[in-house]
């Protein structure tokens, strides 16, 4: 729920109009679009780099995913891997757009350990890919964007450690 959304639900629950602070944060909020669209703009149009070069690292620093037993051991376990990372860079970008994080939390976070605990994945090696693509993204952008992406990116990693 974006910033506007979440001060009209809550002033329209107090019955009052929306407070100066509101306001202001709603005119940051607003101010921020450019930059917020710029940075999704930047991933959507590099998302293929971005998987490959973090996938590649990746790898490096856990061969154990791509050796035999591991979670991307094969052609099919690793273009499973590579696509569960594109649809984490893809969430980030929906958090980035609405300025918040709870598109995040309620289309990829919810439920994510318990999946991957299922299915004998591990965790730390999830949050590694989602960093390895951080470093990669954030690679690609000047300093103010990129600071911004990262508080999404670490997200993205707390919420699944």
């Amino acid at each position: 729920m974006s910033i506007v959304t979440k001060s009209i639900v809550n002033a329209d629950a107090e019955a009052r109009y929306l407070s100066p602070g509101e306001l202001s944060r709603i005119k940051d909020f607003v101010t921020s679009g450019d930059a917020r669209l710029r940075i999704a703009q930047v991933l959507t149009d590099s998302r293929e780099r971005i998987i490959k070069e973090a996938g590649d690292q990746l790898f490096q620093k856990r061969p154990d995913v791509v050796s035999p037993g591991g979670n991307a051991y094969g052609e099919e376990m690793t273009a499973t891997c590579l696509r569960d990372m594109d649809y984490y860079l893809r969430l980030i970008t929906y958090g980035i757009v609405s300025g918040d994080v709870t598109p995040i939390e309620e289309i990829g976070l919810v439920g994510a350990k318990e999946m991957y605990k299922s299915l004998g994945t591990s965790i730390d090696a999830v949050a590694e890919s989602v960093r390895c693509m951080k470093a990669v993204a954030t690679g690609l952008m000047g300093g103010d964007d990129a600071a911004e992406a990262v508080t999404y990116f670490d997200y993205v990693v707390g919420g699944l450690l």
